[in-house]
């Protein structure tokens, strides 16, 4: 695991724009492991295991006046109460096109690509980092997300890397200690 941060040059300078935090989630928000229980013979539910750091970081996003959000592939009834529990501001899943979704997502905020922020770890969501301002990635993203990257997390999916992300964007803004303010 690097000691540090991985940033392109132009990192903090688009961290200072961005108004809204999207994350993929099987392989950002997750380890990518997905779970399955039997309800009965017929039936499975899928479950998935979060990180406590990244939800703190999602909260602290929030606090900060920052918008959060998924777009995802695939569809979890776990997810979505993680989801309701963060507050979080907007809940795509069952996205096979993330490009689409992302601009769609832009539209319903109000916001502007620069001022957007996505995270992903693998190739369906090349389309969402491609067309936002700051395009993240845990450190153990496929190659061609690293590559596109800004800024690559310490931590991998489902280890912190979104709270990685987070603690990044906020201190760059300025907005970390007040954000914090209570639990420092």
């Amino acid at each position: 695991m690097p000691s540090a941060p991985i940033l392109a040059r132009d990192a903090r300078a688009r961290a200072r724009r961005i108004r809204l935090l999207l994350f993929d989630v099987d392989g950002v928000l997750t380890d990518g492991t997905i779970w399955y229980f039997p309800l009965s013979a017929q039936r499975l539910v899928e479950v998935k295991g979060f990180s406590a750091h990244d939800g703190i970081g999602i909260m602290l996003a929030r606090r900060a006046g920052l918008l959060t959000g998924v777009i995802t592939k695939r569809v979890s009834q776990s997810l979505a109460a993680r989801a309701r529990d963060l507050k979080m501001d907007f809940v795509r899943q069952g996205i096979e096109r993330k490009g689409e979704a992302f601009a769609e997502v832009l539209r319903e905020a109000g916001v502007a690509a620069a001022e957007a922020c996505c995270m992903g770890d693998d190739l369906v969501d090349l389309p969402m980092l491609r067309a936002c301002g700051l395009a993240a990635a845990p450190a153990n993203a496929r190659p061609e997300v690293l590559a596109l990257a800004h800024f690559v997390a310490r931590r991998p999916g489902g280890a912190g890397a979104a709270r990685d992300l987070i603690e990044f964007v906020l201190k760059t803004q300025g907005k970390w200690r007040a954000a914090a303010r209570g639990y420092l």
